[in-house]
């Protein structure tokens, strides 16, 4: 939470550099993207390689693939490299969770979830965590069946249940996650009632959608970043609207005091900066306690 935090604050004072984003499909299916970014106050500069391959699921892999590396700035030499994928999943579950905090109702207990993967764990996880309040927590599947798994992993943090109708799930809530690949729109707009926040994630890819039309349109904004939010996220169906970077709240730029009506998105794309601030802690953690595997570099 410190790193992600410190992430979001580097970028709202422009302390960090974001580079452009690569994110393209392969021939085989898969997406892959590049995020990269700098903090030259911190000698800090790395990238993440990650994407989606979903022919992974047939045989029973994982189909989010993630790598970091960090480098001198100085040298251009590699000073480590990280499984990314465990780096995405927290950070992730962490940015959601700043922003429940920052844009949710402080009485919110009604939360409706889209998806039982791993990242949609993550988001819950957080999510129960930041409201600190006994929650009733209605999940929705692809299938509109149970998920035993999914149940045990939070049977004892709330009261859980697979949703049999999506928009009335969506209507009886406080708070909306949305954790799934982004094939689109997942409930109608009218769904939606005043209050309402929404933590958008499945949206990193332009083309990919989880809201529909019409919900931005009466929300209040927020991103973590505001030009890659108009390229690969949400905002990118509606991007003459005004949004508010997150950073800028976290940071005390700016101020947003919430009305019992408003609607308040959350529009996730991921930053490169959350990557970098959490694999450094990681390298310094290790480092210290002399923990991974050092290799000979030639150059």
């Amino acid at each position: 939470m410190a790193a992600v935090l410190e992430a979001f604050i580097l970028h709202s004072q422009r302390a960090g550099r974001v580079f452009p984003v690569v994110r393209e499909k392969l021939h085989t299916g898969g997406v892959f993207g590049i995020k990269s970014g700098d903090v030259a106050s911190q000698n800090l500069l790395g990238f993440k390689a990650a994407g989606f391959w979903p022919s992974n699921r047939g045989v029973g892999g994982e189909p989010h693939q993630a790598t970091v590396a960090l480098f001198d700035p100085s040298s251009g030499r590699p000073l480590c490299i990280i499984d990314g994928n465990a780096i995405t999943t927290a950070r992730t579950g962490a940015a959601g969770a700043l922003g429940l905090q920052q844009l949710a109702r402080p009485e919110s207990t009604r939360i409706c979830i889209f998806g039982t993967g791993v990242q949609a764990s993550v988001q819950l996880q957080y999510a129960l965590k930041s409201l600190q309040q006994q929650c009733t927590v209605q999940y929705v599947t692809v299938t509109g069946k149970a998920e035993p798994a999914f149940e045990a992993r939070f049977r004892d943090l709330c009261t859980i249940s697979v949703a049999t109708d999506r928009n009335a799930a969506v209507a009886a809530s406080d708070v909306v996650i949305t954790a799934t690949p982004g094939g689109g729109a997942l409930f109608d707009t009218d769904a939606v009632q005043a209050g309402t926040h929404l933590t958008c994630v499945g949206a990193d890819t332009a083309g990919k959608r989880e809201l529909p039309d019409g919900v931005l349109e009466r929300a209040r904004v927020f991103v973590d970043d505001e030009v890659q939010a108009r390229t690969i996220g949400e905002y990118q169906w509606a991007p003459s609207l005004p949004c508010t970077e997150i950073g800028e709240l976290l940071s005390g730029a700016t101020s947003f005091k919430r009305s019992p009506s408003d609607i308040t998105v959350f529009d996730m794309t991921g930053l490169a900066l959350q990557d970098l601030t959490v694999a450094r802690f990681l390298y310094e953690h290790a480092s210290e306690r002399q923990l991974g595997t050092s290799v000979a570099w030639r150059w």
